[in-house]
């Protein structure tokens, strides 16, 4: 538990309020609110990710510029970098029934003009005159903060600005980690992988190693997980095929097994290029980690399940997604189709749910997406399998909530649908992925230009086209984001392809 006395006290204080102001932000009542967005990317780590672009992820909260839809709501969107106003502008087109200059006037976007990769919650504290600003735009008696992630450094800001914090308390942070995952996944009796959790040392690591081998037949490959990786680059794979010569059953002693294990560990695959074994050992020293068994299933696919645990005590299914995974050995994703397979959506949704009860009862509020490796056997039925728990919002979040923005749809937990309002369901692939060397010094103007000529722009009449999001990136990384929709899953395959090819089609020129 980190904090001083005085500030636990003011926050436990502004934490009574969550709840009624939670409730004014969300519902359509009359009131004034003024909800603060903290896209803040509090991961240990964070200074040294290998993901092109990484501080423009803080544009994957611009959704939330659809509460501007309540005509006496303001909100004040905070980012690190600079948000091209035809960003903003966009995002705002997409919010239907209130004009674009109604909002722009209760709309509030504020850049530090600071690219550093550290955390944007760390960022406004060290300005005392952003806190001043932030202080004087903010209504205390109707305001609330909401983050992308939930960390001490976001529990500080929330104090410095006098606003409650909706999201996971810090001191329940560990229940989102790796370790804290596989304890909820026991407690809630979902099936989870074969593995060890809570390893804090190299010893710690080849022990659990060495007892996964014995207990797990036929196992080639492990998995060696960060308790707090994001996007995968906190992952190792361990690969036991070249210590055959110590297999457990041929004789060979546990010290001889250990030390070898010990002897291959520098040689792992780091999904993160830049990590060597000393700096992947620092970090599992100070914040602990897991291993799993590595599914090798050729017939394997890596679904979600997206929920809301509200501060009054309601508990929503929001989606369920299938993950598209890149990299060594798929660990890192990509991108995602909404829904899951029917085969096993609402088998996952079910165990995501029991999960999800765990953490509420430990007193868990927030965001939250359960992942799963899903593997068919022999028999053809689908076979599920917890990994992780993310208690924050994540890839899965912003494609959901920017289709609801555009068409005030609803997901239907019965069918695992989401329906427009004629009851109609829609479907979609979404990524923050889409690159290409040509895409570089694409402005957003180009972009939306060209989505205008091709007609890739999502279009109310037909339901169907290709939402734009992670344009901050464009010019500098050639990367992008969309979501292509559709009345259909090949609709909305076709959309996104053919934004693929039209982007490379017209930099290609």
């Amino acid at each position: 538990m980190g904090g001083d006395a005085d500030e636990m006290n003011a926050f436990r204080e502004l934490q009574s309020h969550l709840g009624p102001r939670w409730a004014l932000a969300d519902g359509d009542g009359p009131e004034p609110r003024d909800i603060v967005v903290v896209p803040s990317l509090s991961f240990d780590g964070i200074d040294t990710i290998a993901i092109d672009g990484a501080i423009h992820y803080e544009e994957r909260m611009l959704f939330a510029l659809n509460l501007l839809r309540h005509p006496r709501a303001r909100l004040i969107y905070i980012s690190s970098a600079p948000i091209h106003p035809a960003a903003v502008d966009y995002m705002l087109s997409l919010v239907s029934g209130i004009p674009n200059e109604h909002m722009r006037r209760r709309l509030t976007v504020l850049s530090l003009f600071d690219s550093s990769l550290m955390p944007l919650s760390q960022k406004i504290l060290q300005r005392p005159r952003v806190i001043a600003r932030l202080r004087s735009l903010i209504r205390p008696e109707c305001g609330l903060m909401t983050c992308f992630t939930v960390s001490e450094l976001e529990r500080r800001l929330a104090v410095a600005l006098g606003v409650p914090l909706y999201g996971v308390d810090p001191d329940l942070q560990w229940l989102g980690t790796k370790s804290g995952s596989r304890w909820a996944f026991r407690k809630a009796g979902v099936p989870l992988l074969p593995g060890a959790e809570d390893l804090k040392s190299e010893a710690d690591l080849v022990h659990a190693i060495d007892g996964l081998w014995q207990e797990t037949e036929g196992l080639e490959r492990v998995v060696v997980k960060h308790n707090t990786g994001f996007s995968g680059h906190g992952n190792a794979i361990f690969d036991l095929k070249t210590l055959a010569a110590v297999a457990p059953g041929h004789g060979t002693s546990r010290e001889s097994r250990e030390q070898a294990v010990a002897d291959a560990l520098p040689k792992m695959r780091f999904v993160d290029g830049r990590q060597t074994w000393a700096t992947f050992l620092e970090k599992l020293e100070r914040e602990g980690g897991i291993v799993e068994a590595f599914v090798e299933d050729s017939d394997k696919r890596a679904p979600s399940c997206q929920l809301r645990i509200s501060p009054t005590g309601s508990l929503d299914l929001i989606s369920t997604h299938d993950q598209l995974v890149e990299g060594i050995d798929d660990q890192i994703y990509a991108g995602c189709r909404f829904p899951a397979d029917a085969d096993y959506r609402m088998t996952i949704q079910e165990d995501a749910q029991r999960v999800a009860k765990v953490l509420q009862s430990e007193g868990a509020v927030g965001r939250l997406a359960v992942d799963f490796i899903c593997v068919r056997a022999g028999d053809g039925v689908w076979r599920q399998y917890a990994i992780e728990t993310n208690l924050r919002l994540g890839g899965t979040t912003h494609p959901m909530m920017l289709l609801r923005m555009m068409t005030d749809g609803r997901y239907d937990p019965s069918t695992g649908l989401y329906l427009t309002p004629r009851g109609e369901p829609q479907f979609y692939v979404a990524t923050d992925s889409m690159q290409a060397e040509s895409y570089r010094g694409l402005l957003v103007e180009d972009l939306f230009d060209i989505a205008a000529v091709d007609g890739l722009h999502y279009q109310t009449w037909s339901e169907s086209g290709v939402l734009f999001h992670f344009t901050g990136a464009l010019s500098e990384h050639g990367k992008l984001g969309i979501t292509a929709v559709g009345k259909s899953p090949a609709e909305a395959d076709h959309w996104f392809e053919t934004t693929g090819q039209v982007l490379d089609r017209e930099t290609k020129r």
